[in-house]
């Protein structure tokens, strides 16, 4: 390929420049003569860290700046958590690549090395997650939950100093800045189902970027794809916004994409769960998160969903 050097835009966290450069690795694995730069940018979501997220906004706050640059042609391309984007499609950028996925789950990490089993009665868990809170008191009625900003090495240095007794974390962020030997617990998906799309990167470039969206696709996984576009088809057919604790799972195997989709009362005295499989193959995996989203709807979500009853927005 001709010399030419890509403008890659990233947010300045620790976690979004090694995401940034992992991208970046994988293109140049792909395209021997492949150069990129960063262009770190300051999002909403970075200027807030220490105020709760409802305070502030939904989706959007971590990417918003990051898609203004990019349709400004001041950067080529953009790297983003796919959990954070919006669901709705951003007008003249499409996400050309979703690599493989790393972990999805969630990872509990504790001092006196707890476990949620063995948390003591009463103790102060954080996060500022609806999907995490619900699904914590529906497990563990008796604990506290407390709101939890920050860095992710922010994070940990706070639960093990004591500020918490342990705090709920993506195990993805966790695994890829290699503090895995903090993780006390990886919460099963039995007990904590992930937000959709946890766990994947999306890379997004301009629509009319016909060279960058050819370079992109070779680090697209299609069964990442399929997955995550069932998870978030899920969310957006219950109202597409982040005001209720809302979790979905996507994996496939032996040809078939499994989906498991939940809504939760903030309080965790109720949960909602439902499972549902098509062929992995064709274009069936938004056809099955809006199948999921109406049987939720029809086993009661409507309830939990009524604006003014969850009024909180998900955090990270």
């Amino acid at each position: 390929m001709t010399e030419q050097t890509f403008v890659l835009g990233t947010r300045q966290s620790q976690l979004a420049l090694w995401q940034a450069n992992f991208i970046g690795r994988l293109l140049e694995e792909q395209h021997p003569g492949f150069q990129y730069s960063l262009e770190k940018i300051i999002t909403t979501g970075d200027r807030n860290l220490d105020q709760p997220l409802p305070e502030i906004g939904g989706k959007g706050l971590f990417t918003q700046e990051l898609e203004t640059a990019l349709r400004a042609s001041a950067i080529d391309f953009v790297v983003h958590s796919l959990k954070d984007l919006p669901l709705e499609d951003a007008a003249g950028l499409v996400i050309a690549a979703i690599p493989a996925r790393e972990n999805a789950r969630d990872v509990l990490i504790s001092r006196n090395n707890w476990t949620l089993d063995t948390l003591p009665h009463g103790a102060r868990v954080g996060t500022s997650s609806l999907r995490r809170g619900a699904q914590l008191l529906h497990a563990r009625p008796d604990l506290e939950l407390l709101p939890l900003r920050g860095n992710i090495d922010t994070r940990i240095r706070k639960a093990l100093d004591g500020v918490y007794d342990a705090i709920i974390l993506a195990a993805a962020g966790v695994y890829r800045l290699g503090l895995q030997r903090h993780i006390r617990q990886e919460l099963p998906m039995e007990v904590m189902l992930p937000a959709p799309g946890q766990g994947a990167l999306a890379v997004q470039c301009r629509a009319g970027d016909k060279h960058m969206r050819q370079l992109l696709s070779a680090i697209d996984n299609p069964e990442t794809r399929q997955a995550v576009t069932a998870e978030r088809a899920f969310l957006k057919a219950l109202g597409g916004g982040c005001s209720a604790p809302v979790a979905a799972y996507g994996f496939i195997q032996g040809g078939i994409l499994h989906l498991t989709g939940l809504v939760a009362a903030v309080d965790g005295h109720k949960i909602i769960q439902v499972r549902g499989s098509c062929a992995a193959s064709g274009n069936e995996a938004s056809s099955l998160g809006q199948q999921l989203a109406q049987q939720v709807l029809d086993k009661g979500a409507r309830n939990l969903l009524q604006p003014g009853t969850q009024n909180e927005t998900v955090g990270r």
